[in-house]
């Protein structure tokens, strides 16, 4: 069938002329109602481009206007595609079935289409642009194909009516049949064959010699499993059994064939049982079309979805396939392990030498990966960013830590970029578990939480699974999944521990501790989720709300007693010290509750008071401009630098507990002594936390300590009681 065939149901009921595509691109015209001059001159220019390449195939079945207007209104519709939000990659299907459903369905038209399509204009962000045009390249391609399909599937019903119609005639309309049938036959573009139902040919087409390499007389002397490939053979023969018991009426499958020069030929083959006058079965007739362009085009296109298109790696969805596989395995004691792999420091590189060398390093890691577990079988892949997987079936535990050794020497190599030499280290997570065991989800769970546990202990070294560990990882993820939402949720709450003045023996201030009353697991102190808060960024949200929640308390004890000077002490963490929202909160917060600034005291550690380039300690003046008290928090376990103490906003200091615990011993107490010393001539009061015997209590006091906090004095109250200790006179 020539390519003049190529016509809608509209066309055939209005012929149109197949005029050759190499005229002058005629002017535009109306699209979607808006005139064709509204169009943007970049997406024009992008359609005329389009209209050459497509020029260059040969013929189409419209008129040159009429093309033109279709490749127009499709290259504004796939700008529009690239570049609107939100995504729709089914515009590129709905694209490709409209130009085979136009008739355009010459090989060439799709790989030209292809071509231009990859440079459309640049009409917005370039990063977006590149990941969308890809996934669009792949929907049209496959509208295209899934379109061209059913144009085809209609030309087969088509003639395979008109051959079941001319075989049922040919008894009374013998010459009449046998004239439409020999000229559908002969002259159908795709090959035709009918056979016995012992599969040996009656009667071929030049068409399908043509597909075979076989001469047509040739052709005659084989039988149709002469051309099947050994792996397919049974299989095909129990689906050809079940055609001519009757069983089926129709077959139709993608199928490869040996051509005579033993290349493989991919068709599209549609396979049609006859019956007699009696409904008996007598013969089969197949249609087979060449669609190699087209299987070659699909495997290329599955190629890109499962690799990296950097590294040339499995990707992401490649190694979840592998994985499902391995676990599909029916023996449950099968051994399934994986390495999760995460270099060190490459973020560093990024920023520092630029994306390209990072690119030629991850490139690199890469191949060395790939020698490294070449004769091992297994399979490495990019997960995404700076992690590899090692996927290895009936691996040992042993085998695997060998394995990471191996990794971790080949990658201590030095890489070279230009005039770059680079040197990457990498964590590596091992697990090994049992398909009865396990799941795909699960181990590759446990092979994320083992490689932050490397990562966590330092560079260039691999963990293996150990199930406590990783349930106390797990515990404390979920408690990061919690913990956004426990501000809103009201979860959390406040206790108070008396700060004791040495001189009066009665409370001067409060320590605010914060409590989560955690739904599930109970009150847990700050230890056990502060750092989380720090890494997940919702630590200013919750310490805006302690500050908040103290501020409030904290003035209702300043109108209640307001001759104590009775001051609320609140700790501040060191990422919110780099917000520069802090001082406007805090003194707004000042402001909302009511409480004398000279009554908030913040709290913060020698290293968030000290490091960051200067930024907090700016905060800090401001802050004790406004007359707030600043101490630091944990004196001793930092810079420990009474000196630089003279240039920071500071009112006074904290003793770490570590001290405390040491009196009794000579050589700390003697350092107790000499700090507290220091720091009153540094004009600093001085506070001791962790008092919890009385002979603590004692030497402090002997030692002049300015303000005493621990359990042998209070532990920390709820507000109200509390309220009640300062109504006693505490």
């Amino acid at each position: 069938m020539g390519r003049t065939d190529n016509v809608t149901k509209a066309q055939r009921r209005k012929p149109a002329e197949a005029v050759a595509i190499d005229g002058a691109v005629p002017a535009a015209k109306p699209v979607n109602g808006a005139p064709a001059d509204q169009l943007d001159p970049a997406v024009a220019k992008f359609a005329q481009r389009w209209l050459k390449a497509v020029r260059r195939i040969g013929f189409a079945p419209m008129g040159p206007d009429g093309l033109y207007a279709l490749l127009r209104d499709l290259a504004a519709a796939f700008v529009r595609a690239v570049h609107d939000d939100p995504f729709d990659p089914a515009a590129a299907t709905r694209i490709g079935a409209a130009l085979a459903e136009a008739g355009l369905t010459d090989p060439g038209v799709l790989t030209a289409s292809l071509s231009v399509l990859r440079n459309p204009p640049r009409l917005g962000s370039v990063e977006r642009r590149a990941s969308r045009i890809a996934d669009l390249h792949a929907g049209l391609a496959g509208g295209y194909a899934a379109a061209l399909r059913r144009r085809t599937l209609r030309e087969q019903e088509h003639l395979a009516h008109a051959i079941t119609a001319a075989h049922a005639q040919v008894e009374h309309q013998l010459w009449t049949s046998e004239s439409r049938f020999r000229a559908l036959f002969e002259g159908a573009a795709m090959g035709i064959v009918l056979t016995d139902l012992e599969g040996r040919i009656i009667q071929a087409n030049i068409a399908l010699a043509r597909l075979l390499g076989y001469p047509l007389e040739e052709l005659y002397r084989l039988e149709t499993p002469d051309f099947l490939h050994p792996a397919d053979l049974q299989s095909d023969r129990d689906l050809y059994a079940d055609l001519v018991r009757g069983d089926r009426d129709h077959l139709r499958m993608e199928k490869a064939y040996f051509r005579k020069d033993g290349t493989v030929v991919w068709t599209d083959l549609t396979i049609t049982l006859l019956r007699g006058t009696d409904g008996n079965p007598t013969n089969t007739v197949a249609m087979i079309e060449d669609v190699t362009d087209r299987h070659e085009l699909e495997e290329r296109l599955r190629h890109q979805a499962l690799h990296d298109p950097l590294t040339g790696l499995p990707n992401r969805t490649h190694f979840a396939e592998r994985l499902a596989e391995a676990f599909a395995n029916p023996d449950l004691d099968a051994q399934v392990g994986l390495c999760y792999l995460d270099l060190d420091g490459f973020k560093r590189i990024n920023d520092s030498l630029g994306h390209d060398v990072g690119d030629k390093l991850l490139v690199a890691v890469s191949r060395r990966l790939e020698r490294t577990v070449s004769n091992r079988g297994y399979q490495v892949a990019r997960m995404g960013g700076d992690e590899f997987v090692i996927l290895a079936e009936k691996a040992t535990l042993d085998e695997l830590t060998a394995l990471a050794d191996q990794v971790l020497y080949s990658l201590d190599l030095p890489v070279r970029s230009g005039p770059h030499g680079m040197r990457v280290s990498a964590s590596i997570g091992i697990v090994v578990q049992s398909v009865g065991s396990s799941g795909p989800a699960e181990i590759l769970k446990a092979a994320d939480l083992t490689l932050y546990r490397a990562k966590a202990a330092g560079r260039s070294r691999w963990a293996c699974y150990d199930a406590k560990l990783n349930e106390a990882q797990v515990a404390r993820y979920a408690l990061v999944e919690k913990l956004p939402d426990a501000v809103q949720r009201g979860e959390f709450s406040l206790l108070y521990q008396p700060l004791v003045s040495t001189a009066t023996g009665r409370a001067c201030g409060v320590e605010a501790l914060l409590r989560w009353d955690h739904p599930e697991r109970g009150t847990l102190s700050p230890d056990e989720f502060i750092d989380l808060a720090e890494e997940t960024g919702i630590i200013s949200a919750i310490g805006t709300w302690v500050l908040r929640e103290a501020c409030r308390q904290g003035a209702k004890w300043w109108r209640r007693f307001p001759e104590r000077s009775f001051y609320v002490s609140v700790n501040v963490a060191t990422a919110q010290t780099y917000d520069p929202a802090l001082v406007g909160d805090v003194l707004s917060i000042l402001d909302e509750s009511g409480l004398p600034a000279t009554l908030l005291q913040l709290e913060l550690t020698e290293s968030a008071m000290l490091s960051g380039g200067g930024e907090p300690v700016e905060a800090l003046r401001e802050l004790a401009a406004a007359g707030i008290r600043i101490a630091i928090d944990d004196f001793g376990t930092g810079y420990s630098n009474l000196a630089y103490l003279r240039t920071l906003p500071v009112a006074g200091l904290k003793l770490a507990r570590q001290f405390t615990d040491g009196l009794g011993r000579p050589v700390d107490t003697h350092i107790v002594k000499t700090l507290i010393e220091l720091a009153h001539v540094l004009d600093l009061a001085v506070t001791a936390e962790g008092v919890e015997t009385p002979d603590q209590l004692a030497q402090l006091k002997a030692m002049n300590c300015d303000v005493l906090q621990g359990w042998h004095l209070s532990m920390p109250l709820p507000a109200d009681e509390m309220s009640a200790v300062l109504e006693n006179g505490g």
